[in-house]
């Protein structure tokens, strides 16, 4: 098995990394593997604590004999809506609520074991068995627009785009608060909370991040705005929307769950709760994504819009309702 470390994770040490990855093996069972030389970084053994770098790529001997017998993922039969297929790929409309991989304490209810029940005749035997089909990620709570490769060549052009930054994503989120802008550029650097590593926050040292934003409606108390991301970094326009002041509605990790409500009169109240009670998570979808296709080189695009529930409090922004 092989496994590229993306952006989102560099300067993890390698057990760590892995004992995200793999959920089917305990810590110390990887970190068995690493001194048993079952693991490389690059084509080298490496130590269990060494960092990882953007690019890497993680080598893992799952024959070893020395290693614990691994589980294999469990499918999970789930109605995705599957907007295109082809033989290299899949356009999906990621579910809310449901997490993209396997992780400690969630192993047979994510987005992979759906894609194993759903795509288990597309994919090709060279793709990663841990993590069949993930190219990207949209956070639990994100619904919209993923691609899904079918291949190992058709993952590594699909990702090779993403790095080079020329895959062209829009998001649709809707906000507390009245945007002072109709559009502007936010840009400032993240890294991973100390206190609370789930979340992250704007940093001295991190990693670059950067939004582009129009303001679609300014309603009286929430807004609807558009997001182009032009980096990848996790929780990217949830941090840039709550550093702005205008956290997403629904989003309790970064300052815009419901409690924001009791701001408001009583009767203003009611309606946000009853908006909060229809969504069961926050607003932000993944509306379109843009790349090269993986075998003709042309230029496609494909949109998924929201579902009912987050259209209803958007078309109540537009008509001024809220």
């Amino acid at each position: 098995v092989k496994i590229a470390v993306s952006s989102s994770d560099e300067l993890i040490r390698l057990d760590l990394f892995l004992s995200q990855r793999l959920v089917q093996f305990s810590r110390t069972n990887i970190q068995k593997m690493i001194s048993n030389q079952s693991i490389k970084v690059n084509g080298e053994w490496t130590k269990k604590n060494s960092a990882l770098n953007y690019g890497d790529i993680i080598e893992i001997d799952l024959t070893n004999k020395n290693n614990l017998e691994k589980t294999s993922l469990e499918k999970w039969k789930y109605p995705l809506d599957v907007l295109y297929k082809d033989k290299d790929f899949a356009i999906i409309n990621k579910p809310r609520g449901v997490i993209v991989h396997p992780a400690k304490g969630n192993y047979n209810q994510t987005l992979v074991n759906i894609l194993l029940d759903t795509f288990e005749q597309d994919f090709e035997s060279s793709v990663d068995p841990l993590r069949p089909g993930i190219v990207h990620r949209l956070d639990k709570d994100t619904t919209g627009v993923m691609i899904i490769p079918f291949s190992e060549y058709s993952h590594w052009k699909i990702a090779e785009q993403f790095q080079n930054r020329t895959i062209q994503k829009e998001y649709i989120a809707i906000t507390w608060g009245l945007w002072d802008k109709n559009e502007g550029i936010i840009e400032n650097v993240l890294n991973r909370n100390k206190k609370n590593p789930i979340k992250f926050e704007v940093s001295n040292t991190g990693k670059n991040a950067l939004s582009e934003f129009k303001l679609v409606k300014a309603g009286r108390y929430l807004s609807a705005v558009k997001f182009f991301p032009k980096t990848g970094r996790t929780h990217q326009i949830r941090v840039h929307c709550k550093e702005s002041g205008y956290p997403i509605f629904g989003d309790d990790l970064y300052n815009g769950g419901i409690k924001k409500s009791k701001e408001y009169a009583k009767e203003i109240q009611l309606q946000l709760n009853n908006y909060y009670s229809m969504i069961e998570g926050f607003c932000l979808h993944a509306h379109s994504i843009e790349f090269n296709h993986p075998s003709t080189n042309k230029r496609v695009q494909f949109k998924i819009d929201p579902d009912k529930n987050f259209q209803t409090i958007y078309q109540d922004i537009l008509d001024e309702k809220i």
